[in-house]
């Protein structure tokens, strides 16, 4: 579990590495993270399901590596290899595409078209030419052909495994090595998006000196002794904010309510309980929920609040699509499994065909659906999570999430705050 202090591995910028097998993607994940992160060999296919290694690369600070399998795997496994690459794609916020000094640029079709595709989906390309020291004039005319065909940052960079201690020239080389690290850390910082890792969960919403009450149900969903992600993280950023926090589950909601001089500026609350506290909240704190603070801070917000009046068209031939990102075991008072679906149906009819799935399984075509309904998010980065809305919005699928949807439901839509826009 991650704790205070610590920075999710959703939160992190996701750094994917891509190329053939046998690129030297391994050798160069272990170059730049100065670790030996990865496995290198001279075998193809060393790299199976994509590796997920979350650590701090300065200067670029909280990261995940992520070291993907071949383009160009031949193996038993080999479809299965290239769907899992796939998936990493859509987590990837700058692509980093590993090829051979040796290689030719009529050989990498698959490349380019991997460029295109990242191109595409805002998604910063860069190219390592990789072996140089290897094919020093194959590299440096390679590199020139791929900036003139792709239009993207291309470096010639060595073997990312530098001479064995005491052979002539090891030093050098490995000098020479980590100056063409730096210079593949500069080109990445420099592609990063500008606000990333700037915005704020609860927006504008809250400044330093308000009064921020958070009501966190601690029912049989909460894991024993802890606090679930969203929580944590909320909790976090308001202390970074230097808000004054205080705590309460639902049945003290109005205890604390009572000893209150001044009403709290806002509420955040489990959009389970949203009813309840919007009924009993002063009028003067404005109000919202963890889910949607997250529907805005991993997703897109007003794309939800539109999908949300879906739900108003669903009839009992409708099917309605829940997509959690937590794989946890079904619980009894499961607000994804139980508690929406019960809901809804009570709204629509008992005949309401709702399917569930869970962690990265999403369908390529949910063009069956009549509703998407996303859940916070908090184990996913933003990438994905807007992976899977660009594939709702191409396939015409109103998409929400839960606490929008709840919120919805239960006719207090209008009445909550955001504080957060893109």
């Amino acid at each position: 579990m991650s704790t205070l202090n610590e920075t999710p591995s959703s939160n992190r910028l996701h750094i994917g590495i891509f190329g053939k097998t046998n690129s030297g993607k391994s050798s160069f994940i272990n170059a730049i993270t100065g670790q030996s992160v990865s496995i290198v060999a001279n075998v193809a296919g060393t790299t199976t399901d994509p590796v997920y290694k979350p650590m701090e690369i300065h200067p670029l600070g909280p990261c995940v590596i992520i070291d993907t399998a071949g383009f160009d795997d031949e193996s038993e496994l080999g479809a299965a290899r290239i769907e899992k690459t796939k998936l990493a794609a859509e987590k990837t916020d700058i692509a980093i595409m590993v090829v051979e000094g040796c290689d030719t640029i009529e050989n990498l079709s698959t490349e380019i078209k991997w460029c295109d595709h990242f191109r595409d989906k805002k998604t910063p390309v860069v190219f390592v030419v990789n072996k140089a020291d290897l094919y020093p004039e194959e590299s440096q005319s390679l590199a020139e052909k791929l900036r003139e065909e792709t239009k993207s940052e291309v470096i010639v960079m060595s073997c990312a495994k530098p001479q064995a201690e005491g052979e002539t020239g090891s030093v050098k080389a490995e000098l020479r090595i980590d100056d063409e690290v730096s210079k593949v850390k500069s080109v990445i910082a420099r592609l990063m998006p500008e606000d990333f890792g700037a915005e704020y969960i609860t927006g504008d919403l809250a400044d330093e000196g308000d009064l921020v009450l958070l009501v966190m149900p601690q029912d049989i969903q909460a894991p024993k002794g802890r606090l679930i992600l969203p929580q944590v993280q909320t909790l976090r950023e308001l202390l970074d904010k230097k808000c004054l926090v205080m705590s309460v589950t639902t049945d003290k909601l109005t205890a604390v309510l009572d000893k209150l001089v001044e009403p709290p500026k806002l509420i955040i609350t489990d959009s389970q309980v949203f009813d309840f506290v919007y009924k009993n909240k002063p009028k003067e704190s404005m109000l919202t929920s963890f889910s949607v603070l997250f529907a805005a801070y991993k997703g897109d917000l007003p794309y939800y609040m539109e999908g949300a009046k879906a739900i108003d068209g669903l009839t009992e031939e409708s099917r309605v699509l829940i997509a959690e990102c937590c794989t946890h075991a079904p619980l009894t008072e499961d607000i994804g499994r139980v508690k929406i679906p019960s809901m809804l149906r009570k709204r629509v009819g008992a005949g309401l065909q709702v399917d569930i799935v869970s962690g990265t399984d999403f369908p390529d075509d949910p063009s069956q659906y009549d509703l998407i309904i996303q859940c916070g998010a908090c184990m996913f980065n933003r990438k994905y999570v807007l992976s899977r809305i660009d594939k709702a919005k191409a396939h015409r699928v109103p998409m929400t999430n839960y606490g929008v949807t709840i919120a919805h439901v239960t006719g207090i839509l209008d009445k909550i705050s955001t504080g957060y826009s893109r």
